[in-house]
Order: C-alpha cells, then sequence, then structure tokens
C-alpha cells in the first residue's frame, strides 16, 4: 500500500512538472522569433490582400508602416520589414536593395536630417525629399522602447483634388487621418521609415546634391511644373503630399 502511495505521488509530481513546463512553453513561444534566416518579404506579400484588399496600393507606404507597426516584433524586425517598401508609392521593393543617401527637413527645426531610404525608383526619392518631412517616435517592441525617425507628411483629407487613383478610405475618415488603418502624429501622416538618421553635416549635404540621381536628376525633376512631371509616382504621391 505503502509502495503505490508513492507511486501515485511521483504521478501527481511528473503531472506538475509537466502543466507547468506547457504553461512556460506557451509563454515564451507565443510570439514568432524571428532570426535571421526569417523571410520578411514573404511575409509582407503573404499579407498584401489583407492590407489592400481591393489592391490598390498607389501611394499607400502608410498602409505598410502601420501594418508593420501592429506586429509583436522586435526592433530589428520592424527596421527589416521597412527596408521592404516604397513609403512613396507603395510598391514592395526587392530584399537586398540599395538604398538612397537623402535629406529632408525636420519638421520641428527646419533642419536637414540625413539618412537612408528604400525606395522601387530614383523619382520616388526625389519627390520624398520635396515633399516629406522627418517626425522622431518612440514605440515600444518586444524587446523595449525605441526612438526612431519617420517619414511624414501633412493631413491630405482635406485636400478638394486628392488624387483619385488613391484609395482615399485607406487613409481618413472624413476629413481626418483614420488611426485604424495609419499612424498620424500631431496631424501629420507617417509614411515610412526614414533608416539610420542623423542630423546633416556638411559632407553628407555636399556628397547627396553630387549625386547623379539624388543630386542633378532630382534638381531638374523638382523643378519640373507639375503637368511636367514623368516616371515614378508622378504627380499621384506630389498631389496628395504637397501645401
Amino acid at each position: 500500500m505503502k509502495d503505490i502511495l508513492i507511486i501515485e505521488i511521483k504521478k501527481l509530481k511528473n503531472l506538475k512538472t509537466i502543466f507547468i513546463f506547457f504553461l512556460l512553453s506557451t509563454f515564451c513561444f507565443t510570439e514568432p522569433l524571428h532570426s535571421k534566416d526569417f523571410n520578411y518579404y514573404e511575409d509582407l506579400a503573404k499579407d498584401w490582400i489583407k492590407i489592400f484588399p481591393d489592391q490598390n496600393r498607389n501611394a499607400a507606404g502608410p498602409k505598410f508602416f502601420k501594418h508593420i507597426l501592429d506586429k509583436k516584433i522586435t526592433y530589428q524586425d520592424f527596421i527589416e520589414y521597412n527596408k521592404l517598401y516604397c513609403a512613396v508609392s507603395g510598391s514592395l521593393i526587392s530584399p537586398n536593395s540599395k538604398p538612397d543617401f537623402v535629406y529632408l527637413k525636420s519638421v520641428e527645426t527646419g533642419e536637414k536630417i540625413c539618412g537612408f531610404y528604400y525606395k522601387c525608383c530614383f523619382p520616388c526619392s526625389c519627390d520624398l525629399m520635396k515633399y516629406s518631412q522627418v517626425k522622431n517616435m518612440k514605440y515600444k517592441f518586444l524587446d523595449g522602447e525605441k526612438e526612431f525617425s519617420v517619414l511624414t507628411i501633412k493631413n491630405p483629407c482635406g485636400k478638394k483634388d486628392f488624387p483619385r487613383e488613391v484609395n482615399r478610405k485607406y487613409f481618413c475618415n472624413g476629413n481626418n487621418l483614420d488611426n485604424n488603418q495609419v499612424v498620424s502624429i500631431d496631424n501629420r501622416l507617417v509614411i515610412g521609415l526614414l533608416h539610420n538618421s542623423s542630423k546633416c553635416n556638411e559632407q553628407s549635404i555636399a556628397a547627396i546634391d553630387k549625386d547623379e540621381y539624388t543630386g542633378r536628376y532630382c534638381e531638374l525633376r523638382n523643378n519640373a511644373p507639375l503637368e511636367q512631371v514623368q516616371g515614378g509616382m508622378g504627380d499621384i504621391f506630389i498631389k496628395m503630399a504637397r501645401d
């Protein structure tokens, strides 16, 4: 009888151990662990129809940004995801694409902020540099709160000439930004991330201005009348972003 009792007690201890292990396993592995082999591009492509139910991604970089921010991820995951779409056009970008080194004005100070921008084509970098401004943003990821620079434009929802090629319902609730679908800061629409941002120095500004694309090409494009703008998103993003 004593031996049977000891066996039953051991069984109960084993069951308790298994139960505790189950709880710990559930807690530890509820969120996906994104290793260096995780395919961020495939994950975004898989969610395409969820992000763009009507398949219209024109100028819809803000939808990508919101979708990524809503994931339960680390800061490094956030960085990697934000390399894979164009904030201006809303198109996906091939993995390992080379970013442009650009500068934009800070909303708060007007100073030039330099950083790297992942684009689908060179005209998008030009449009970004002219029509977007940078703000700092804080967010709490799985590995803690981080601060980073985001690309923003003024709230476009009250525009009478809001471009018909863009799905306005993706961004707006009446004349207000729809925070269920996009991210906004101080009534500015966040369209994407500026990578490795810092205050520009003279050398950085000179390098950007001398570059074949961000310098000479962008100067020609950004000084052209709107009706003559060709390539990239053309006048679609510009209409949405300009004052």
